[in-house]
């Protein structure tokens, strides 16, 4: 019976969503509570786990969102998508630009998010269009996989960090692993999806919406190491931290690479790197510093939030007792951990369309499951990688990305599902494919 309730729970959230148009946040709260007072808990221990779900996830997230939005503005206000876009794509012309808009994107994912780094990187496809007289899908399909993958699949991006709290994984290694299956995932629905393009002629691109003449006044131009060094310096600190926990003796070194490398630490680091190289250094006025950092908050405020109620949901589970109940059966049961996260994960991401939504609702549904196994840190972020790869399979009409891609490249319904579905599809599904490999391999 508590099984069947939290799948009505589930059902009823999709409903809310889908048919009655709630933001997620109010309809993962509503859910929460309502799943709490069937499962038998009294009201006031209801609100306690809302109280106690909602504050211990938003003690971690809220900052390490804030910082990473507020890098990936600076990042992109100073040029940093387009230097490292112009740098990889200088040399290797048309025969190899598939490859390099891959990286492109895989690299630009990880610091911007999706849709602000598409509508950047978009007209770079144009001038290749022009000079191999290739169809547009062909550059655009590699450019798309990047971008995906980076964002959905490596840390700091919110969605995988969100997961990794709720799951608490350690964010080096959810790193770690997300490279590991997002580079074959990127080159498998990238440059060798991109093939089937070959034997297509050139279409027309819709034209893409110019820079006011306020933006391309400020616009500077930091070099390609800038960029990257803003991008990867709170990758490198991470990951040297978790490196350092297994490595080292502990002593003063190790405890400051764990201060140092420390989400908050390395993303602050990062973010005042950026503020000077970026800004003071080349004389950008501080109010329109302050003016771009405070103005990425507002779409990330909505992602804090939604995170927020995830870990709601996944507290009543705990508090109600439902969890060890899920973790008990599912732990007797054949069907591993990572196939379970990545089958909710895409369910729930066909179902209503937004990945980050997926992605918390399965991870609240998968972290009771998860105290009952004894999974390492490899083990635990290779379902973070899971999760993510459920929820990035089949974008279609409920999902804005969708929308993006169908605007900007100028395609119809069906060439988009042709084309944006089926690239988001083949990357989740070899994302997952790789994470199970890496897992049995464990």
């Amino acid at each position: 019976m508590e099984i069947v309730i939290v799948a009505a729970g589930i059902a009823v959230l999709l409903v809310l969503i889908l048919h009655l148009r709630l933001p997620a946040f109010m309809a993962l709260l509503m859910v929460s509570a309502g799943v709490g007072i069937a499962l038998g808990m009294e009201p006031a221990a209801v609100l306690a786990s809302i109280t106690s779900g909602m504050g211990s996830t938003l003690g971690f997230i809220a900052v390490v969102v804030g910082l990473g939005t507020m890098l990936g503005a600076l990042l992109e206000f100073a040029g940093g998508v387009r230097a490292v876009a112009g740098s990889l794509l200088a040399g290797p012309g048309t025969g190899r630009a598939s490859w390099a808009l891959g990286g492109t994107g895989l690299l630009v994912g990880v610091a911007v998010f999706f849709d602000v780094a598409f509508v950047i990187l978009v007209p770079l496809i144009r001038p290749l269009c022009e000079e191999s007289g290739r169809h547009p899908m062909y550059f655009a399909t590699p450019l798309l996989a990047g971008l995906l993958v980076g964002h959905a699949f490596i840390p700091p991006t919110p969605g995988p960090l969100a997961v990794a709290e709720l799951l608490e994984a350690d964010l080096g290694w959810v790193i770690i692993m997300g490279f590991a299956c997002g580079i074959p995932a990127m080159i498998v629905a990238g440059p060798l999806l991109a093939r089937r393009y070959l034997a297509l002629p050139a279409t027309a691109l819709h034209p893409v919406q110019p820079r006011s003449a306020e933006d391309a006044q400020e616009q500077i131009s930091i070099r390609l190491g800038e960029a990257l060094f803003a991008i990867l310096l709170p990758l490198v600190l991470i990951v040297g931290n978790t490196a350092g926990q297994r490595l080292l003796p502990e002593g003063p070194l190790s405890t400051l690479l764990g201060f140092i490398g420390h989400p908050f630490i390395a993303l602050l680091l990062a973010c005042l790197y950026a503020y000077v190289a970026f800004g003071v250094t080349r004389r950008v006025p501080a109010k329109r510093l302050q003016d771009i950092m405070t103005r990425s908050l507002e779409p990330a405020g909505v992602v804090v939030l939604v995170t927020g109620a995830g870990g709601v949901f996944k507290q009543v589970l705990v508090d109600s007792g439902v969890g060890d109940l899920l973790g008990a059966y599912f732990s007797q049961q054949a069907i591993p951990p990572i196939l379970l996260a990545f089958i909710l994960a895409s369910l729930i991401r066909i179902a209503q369309g937004s990945a980050t939504v997926a992605m918390i609702t399965a991870a609240g549904l998968t972290a009771p499951i998860l105290q009952h196994l004894a999974l390492s840190p490899a083990q635990a972020a290779l379902v973070v990688i899971a999760i993510a790869s459920g929820a990035s399979v089949a974008s279609h009409v409920n999902d804005s990305g969708f929308w993006l891609v169908n605007r900007f490249l100028n395609q119809t319904e069906a060439e988009t599902l042709r084309s944006w579905t089926v690239i988001s599809t083949v990357a989740g599904v070899t994302g997952f494919v790789v994470a199970a490999l890496i897992a049995a391999a464990l």
